[in-house]
This record gives structure tokens, C-alpha cells and sequence, in this order.
């Protein structure tokens, strides 16, 4: 309860942005409802949540005044497992293939505010996350460790939205996840889409995050 209460005082703005975003995320999507009389959309509610639990890992990392070195590395690789669900709701614009051609603004619309809030979720917790490991690891080693952190996530999008593999696959597939891998690794002439796809989802993530973080440092010093 404590935590909780912790969280929120410390986490006040963000939860009011994020309640704000996503709760015209919502009433968009079922205004789209109840215009149509379809679901077919609802799957973005899906990825809203799944966006939201790397930042939950975070926020919730940044209340403990002191984390041992095993929860840490146990509760980051989680965090990393999940993370590239936030930016991937991106991707879903690949739905609007599927659109009436009369209807593609509000579809449009409905993606872009979800994929605006995953975004949110994803710079805010990588924020966190950053500032957290420089308080047990060399400042300089955790700064040049991002572009990392993002090829990977465009990776995990890549598998996600193209090879239709979830986080949670790694506990029932993992097998079939690491042969996956190893051939996009070790064969790349192979797989020039997927290196491609991934570098420059990388690369956007991390000009994005930059911009993200120097709006927040602006703020902060102001």
C-alpha cells in the first residue's frame, strides 16, 4: 500500500497525462463502435495494456530506496521482455489495409492516439530505467548502451509484428524464439528486411527518446 501511494504522489503528472491519452484512446474507439458495429479494433485496448507493464516495472523499481542486484537484473529482463510491446503499436497502422475507404480517417486517428500513448509509456519507462541504472552502473556505460536497448526493441517489434511472436512465448517457445534469432543473426543476406526494419525502428525510437528526454530535462531545469 505504501508503494502504491508512493507511486502516485511521485507519478502524479504522468498518470494524468496517461488517463487523459488513454481515455480518448477509448471513447474514440467506441464512438468507432457504435458508428460500425464492429470490434474489430478492440485488440488495441490489448496492447494498451501490455504497453503499460514495462512502465509499471519502472515506476515501480524507482520507489525502492535500494534494489539488490539480483531483483534488478530479474526484474529488467522482464521489463525488457515487455518493452517493445509500447512502440509496436505502431505497427497496427498495417490494419488500416482493412479499412473502408470512408471510415480510414477515424481509424487512422483511433491508431495514431493509441500509438501516442504507447510512446508516452515507452520514453517515460526507458527515462526511469536510464536513471535507474546509473545509480549502480558508470553513467557513461548506461548512456552508450541505449542505441543497444532501442536496435533491440525494433527487434522484438520485428518479431512481433512480421514472425507473430509474443513476450510471453519466451517461457512456451523458447526453443523455436532462439532458432528464430540465431538464423536472422548469423544470416543476415537472408534476412536484409528484418535488419532493416529493425535498424530503422531503432533509429526513430532513439532520435524520439532524445527529443523526449531533453523536452524533460527543459522542464525540469525550468
Amino acid at each position: 500500500m505504501k508503494t502504491i501511494k508512493q507511486f502516485i504522489a511521485t507519478e502524479t503528472k504522468t498518470l494524468s497525462v496517461l488517463t487523459l491519452l488513454s481515455a480518448f484512446s477509448v471513447l474514440l474507439l467506441l464512438f468507432r463502435i457504435k458508428l460500425t458495429q464492429s470490434h474489430y479494433f478492440l485488440f488495441l485496448v490489448w496492447n494498451l495494456f501490455l504497453a503499460g507493464v514495462p512502465y509499471l516495472i519502472s515506476s515501480y523499481l524507482a520507489t525502492l530506496k535500494q534494489i539488490n542486484t539480483i531483483s534488478l537484473i530479474i526484474l529488467s529482463g522482464i521489463w525488457l521482455l515487455f518493452l517493445p510491446n509500447a512502440p509496436y503499436i505502431i505497427t497496427d497502422l498495417f490494419h488500416l489495409r482493412y479499412s473502408s475507404t470512408d471510415l480510414i480517417w477515424l481509424d487512422t486517428l483511433i491508431i495514431v492516439v493509441f500509438a501516442i500513448t504507447g510512446l508516452f509509456l515507452f520514453f517515460k519507462s526507458v527515462l526511469t530505467m536510464e536513471s535507474i541504472f546509473k545509480t549502480y552502473v558508470e553513467k557513461r556505460m548506461v548512456s552508450l548502451s541505449l542505441p543497444l536497448l532501442f536496435i533491440l526493441v525494433g527487434f522484438g517489434v520485428y518479431l512481433g509484428r512480421f514472425l507473430r511472436f509474443n513476450s510471453w512465448e519466451i517461457i512456451n517457445k523458447p526453443y523455436s524464439i532462439i532458432e528464430t534469432i540465431f538464423n536472422i543473426v548469423m544470416q543476415p543476406k537472408s534476412h536484409t528486411s528484418a535488419w532493416l526494419f529493425t535498424l530503422c525502428f531503432g533509429l526513430f525510437l532513439g532520435v524520439f527518446y532524445y527529443v523526449f528526454k531533453l523536452l524533460h530535462e527543459t522542464k525540469k531545469a525550468s
